[in-house]
């Protein structure tokens, strides 16, 4: 009798246990998406990377199977603003959907660590067209052909705001071409004359449109005139220095210290201009107004020729008091 009471207490502790041990591995399970080196996206074919994360708070380890195509692992959502969900790309459709084999191994995450890898968001989602996106994702622990005839839920991620801009147009010079936010118009470089690029700048700026007033500034340019910038940059990849220019604009836009190019001029009037075959200089006077007075500084814009478009590399300011 004893050792029937012995067999019941054990048989009633395992089938306690077993629960709680299902339940570990179900409870605690993190899994997270960001953006791998977050830039300027476009309407093309440069990737869009995303690691993915899947983290372990609970008190046991946790299993689950990664395919070696992680097509066969992870499936992404993305909407528009619309909550439309964007087609499934090609090369996932056609992957898929083929007869073959699919291999896998079992990943163990211990409790307190976490597993990631990165993979690109246009091999799963065809993205033909600009805007602002929704971007989430799910993880399937048993691999995606199995997961839905197991109990095994998938695992639901956070989500991403992706915003993805217009391709860039190139002009017949090689020089890409912005688009005119007022008009959705495509502003092109033109051969205009040093004095000309400073005006068509400055008035721009006077009707706070911002892609007119970055035309014909060279950007790169004049984030290289902090050497400290200049260090930064030159080490940094393609992708890095793209980014970093992005920064640098977004930082004139936001500037409104008293000597910065992106102060709005109450009146300029272009007092000279010299140039050479390949470099120019504009002075120009430039008034702003506060409050009881106007301030009168002297603004010189170095410009640089290439392409035969003139474009503003560097510039200097003279305060020259009030009125």
């Amino acid at each position: 009798m004893k050792k029937l009471h012995v067999w019941i207490v054990l048989l009633v502790l395992v089938c306690l246990i077993i629960p709680l041990e299902a339940d570990a591995s179900e409870n605690g399970i993190g899994f997270t998406i960001r953006f791998f080196d977050r830039r300027v996206y476009r309407v093309g074919y440069d990737p869009i990377f995303i690691q993915v994360t899947i983290t372990n708070d609970s008190p046991s380890v946790y299993r689950f199977r990664l395919a070696d195509d992680r097509i066969f692992s992870i499936d992404f959502d993305v909407r528009n603003a619309s909550n439309r969900p964007l087609e499934a790309s090609d090369q996932l459709i056609r992957r898929r959907t083929q007869s073959q084999q699919v291999f896998s191994r079992e990943i163990s995450v211990a409790p307190g660590e976490s597993f990631s890898f990165v993979e690109d968001l246009r091999s799963y989602i065809h993205i033909n067209e600009s805007g602002s996106f929704v971007v989430s994702a799910r993880m399937h622990p048993e691999l995606i052909r199995t997961a839905a005839g197991t109990s095994i839920s998938a695992l639901e991620s956070n989500r991403l705001n992706l915003s993805v801009r217009p391709q860039v147009t190139m002009g017949p010079d090689g020089i890409p071409l912005e688009m005119d936010i007022a008009t959705g118009a495509v502003l092109v470089r033109e051969r205009l004359a040093p004095d000309l690029v400073v005006d068509y700048m400055l008035t721009a700026r006077q009707r706070s449109q911002w892609e007119r007033f970055f035309l014909y500034l060279d950007l790169e340019a004049m984030l290289l005139r902090d050497a400290v910038r200049q260090r930064s940059y030159l080490a940094e990849s393609e992708e890095g220095r793209r980014r970093m220019i992005d920064v640098f604009r977004e930082e004139l836009r936001n500037d409104r210290t008293d000597d910065s190019i992106a102060v709005i001029p109450t009146e300029f009037e272009i007092e000279r201009t010299q140039y050479t075959n390949s470099q120019g200089t504009v002075t120009v006077l430039q008034r702003f107004r506060s409050n009881n007075f106007t301030e009168l500084k002297r603004y010189t814009y170095h410009l640089r020729l290439r392409d035969n478009i003139w474009t503003i590399v560097d510039y200097s300011v003279n305060n020259l008091g009030t009125e």
